[in-house]
């Protein structure tokens, strides 16, 4: 798939006032300073399309971004939330189980993982939730610049045997790099099949 249009649509503070539109839609989400923003402007070729902070948690709201003009891509807030009080926390967590749950045109969500830590409690009860909850998604590695491939590919095998003790099936699963754009068309041609899918 080649990204010839990205452009930001809506902000929204809740499922509600997503836009009016029936096109696809894929989510992503991970833990505050995952790399999410760099992750995004990777995929769309545009440094500024999602903005990337040194503070994390800055994105608040459900970002919707349109990719030519066939399906929306859209960053949600971060869990495990930076300096926030419990009420923004309270509100920020049922935003995005709001979405989650009921938005109808979702059809994967994009889980961010930090390649370079093990398996955290935060992210693991986090996939537990999505596959309680029957919602379809994939994991990403981040960062892979930043350890050797070694590494990299042992990281992602212990992560593997850590899903493998309470998952019979693992997810897909990509890993990438923002800085080397690493993953970027593996990450794009999966979301063209689900969309040729979705046509059939």
């Amino acid at each position: 798939m080649e990204i010839k249009k990205a452009e930001f649509t809506l902000s929204s503070p809740m499922v509600s006032m997503c836009p009016k539109d029936t096109k696809p839609e894929y989510a992503f989400i991970g833990r505050s300073n995952v790399g999410k923003s760099s992750l995004i402007n990777m995929l769309t070729n545009n440094k500024k399309l999602a903005k990337t902070s040194a503070t994390p948690g800055k994105t608040l709201l459900i970002n919707h971004f349109i990719i030519n003009n066939e399906w929306y891509l859209v960053d949600l807030p971060g869990y495990g939330f930076a300096k926030r009080g419990r009420k923004e926390i309270a509100r920020l967590e049922q935003m995005i189980n709001g979405y989650l749950l009921q938005r109808e045109q979702l059809v994967n969500v994009f889980v961010l993982i930090d390649v370079r830590l093990e398996a955290q409690k935060i992210d693991l009860e986090f996939i537990q939730w999505l596959g309680e909850s029957g919602i379809p998604f994939a994991i990403v590695f981040t960062k892979a610049d930043k350890l050797s491939a070694t590494k990299v590919g042992q990281n992602v095998e212990a992560y593997k045997k850590v899903l493998g003790e309470t998952w019979e099936e693992l997810p897909p699963m990509f890993v990438t790099s923002s800085e080397k754009k690493q993953g970027r068309d593996e990450l794009l041609s999966y979301i063209e099949q689900i969309n040729e899918s979705l046509e059939d």
